[in-house]
């Protein structure tokens, strides 16, 4: 009987994904729990300094501490997601009418496969600083061709 092969999502080829991570409600503790589970859960390959940023869109909340990781995973990209909304939920992350709203913690990918997905890479300071220490420090480029 042949060995048992594991199911196609994890059996492809590691994708590194860079992530922007940023919370303002009670963020000292909440940025420390968003490493503990990404650290646990993925393979954390790099992470920035956290930053300390005035909210943009709505003004009317407290400033926001900002980070970047960079991690590898198995999962496709909707798939890893869909993971780091479930990991914004279990730190109890409210998804209110104001978009730009006070949040536990928000965490979005930024560049997949080294290339660029969101633009707030190319728009926001808070996601463009963290981000370029990561590279800088893991020896990353990004792909920026499509954003030319």
């Amino acid at each position: 009987m042949p060995p048992p092969t594991l199911s196609a999502p994890y059996s492809a080829a590691l994708h590194e994904c860079l992530i922007s991570l940023g919370s303002n409600i009670e963020p000292d503790h909440y940025v420390v729990q968003a490493l503990d589970i990404i650290s646990r859960e993925c393979n954390l390959l790099a992470r920035s300094k956290t930053i300390r940023t005035s909210p943009v869109g709505y003004q009317q909340q407290p400033d926001f501490l900002n980070a970047a990781l960079l991690v590898s995973t198995p999962l496709e990209r909707e798939a890893f997601r869909t993971y780091l909304k479930g990991v914004e939920d279990r730190l109890g992350r409210v998804r209110g009418a104001i978009k730009s709203g006070p949040r536990t913690m928000d965490l979005d990918i930024v560049a997949w496969d080294g290339e660029v997905v969101d633009d707030g890479y190319f728009k926001h300071d808070y996601v463009k600083k963290p981000v370029d220490e990561v590279l800088a420090s893991s020896g990353r480029r990004l792909e920026l061709q499509k954003y030319s």
